[in-house]
């Protein structure tokens, strides 16, 4: 099936679960060319042994297949608590599109898509996980739970968020963050998708806000979604142009090529400057081009879960 087939041309996702299970398919596929080369055909099902562990539940066919021990998952087994937690600001809802691909996504949608494909994985490892959605407002929560009526919860969420497009909505990271933190009570992995683009700029309440999450011994994945060619890069071509503020309405009028160089040595020190935070606070930064595939995201995944457990 054409994954564009199964994009709703009004703007939201026609079947959300399908997308991200093809998704998380077409990376499992890819795999054999990856350092996880072995554990795709059995991921679901399996967890890598760890020394010191019984013996009895290792898997000896797939040992025999692979050369690395794996353990048999049961199905009262959760071991891991997932929380995700999404931008939903109106900045986040760039570019405009009238009609949605898989290689044609926003900033929104291809977070949306993202989260999803993470649920699908932890859906069938029996992982329970949880939503925090916030713009100018702690918009929606949902706590860490492993059931189906749960997951479709969260799905039609995440739909709903792709198909809001808020005008004039503005980015409180300070204010929410900290909230989301304090919702999370048990040892949990953290996704955070954002474009840390802020509506009123404090870096040091930002990232003391980062630094919240991590209390309780919790991970935190800071994945920095953007489209690099325009927003990094700005590649436009040099007619004159508005550039809109899409929280604030406030506009500049000019010609791109006026601006490019300072423009994208400003923003290039931006967002190295966010990469550099997160190193000292020991949250994992990950570029999230909304234009490549999902691999990053879901390698980021798998490498992040194995530390975790």
């Amino acid at each position: 099936m054409n994954l564009q087939t199964e994009l709703n041309k009004t703007g939201g996702f026609k079947n959300l679960e399908l997308l991200a299970k093809q998704v998380v398919e077409g990376f499992i596929a890819g795999m054999h060319k990856s350092p996880f080369h072995g554990f795709s055909a059995e991921f679901a099902e399996h967890k890598i042994y760890n020394q010191g562990e019984s013996t009895r539940h290792i898997d000896w066919k797939l040992f025999a297949k692979t050369d690395k021990l794996y353990t048999k998952r049961y199905d009262d087994e959760t071991n891991l608590r997932c929380h995700l937690i999404l931008d939903n600001s109106s900045s986040m809802h760039y570019p405009k599109l009238k009609e949605f691909t898989v290689g044609n996504l926003n900033k929104i949608a291809f977070s949306a898509l993202a989260s999803a494909a993470l649920m699908h994985i932890l859906k069938k490892q029996r992982d329970a996980v949880g939503m925090s959605i916030y713009s100018d407002a702690y918009d929606y929560y949902a706590p860490e739970k492993g059931s189906e009526r749960h997951h479709q919860m969260l799905l039609n969420e995440l739909n709903q968020m792709v198909l809001s497009a808020p005008e004039g909505k503005t980015t409180e990271t300070y204010t929410y963050l900290h909230q989301i933190a304090e919702n999370i009570h048990r040892r949990s992995l953290i996704f955070f998708f954002t474009d840390m683009f802020q509506t009123s700029s404090d870096e040091v309440k930002l990232f003391e806000a980062i630094r919240h999450l991590k209390h309780n011994k919790h991970e935190v994945v800071l994945f920095h979604v953007m489209d690099k060619e325009k927003e990094l890069q700005f590649n436009f071509d040099n007619t004159p142009k508005r550039f809109i503020d899409v929280e604030t309405n406030e506009y500049i009028n000019l010609y791109p090529d006026a601006i490019k160089d300072d423009y994208e040595a400003s923003v290039a020190e931006y967002f190295n400057n966010i990469r550099l935070k997160c190193g000292q606070y020991q949250i994992k930064y990950v570029e999230a081009d909304i234009n490549k595939s999902f691999d990053k995201i879901l390698t980021t995944y798998m490498v992040e879960r194995q530390k975790f457990v």
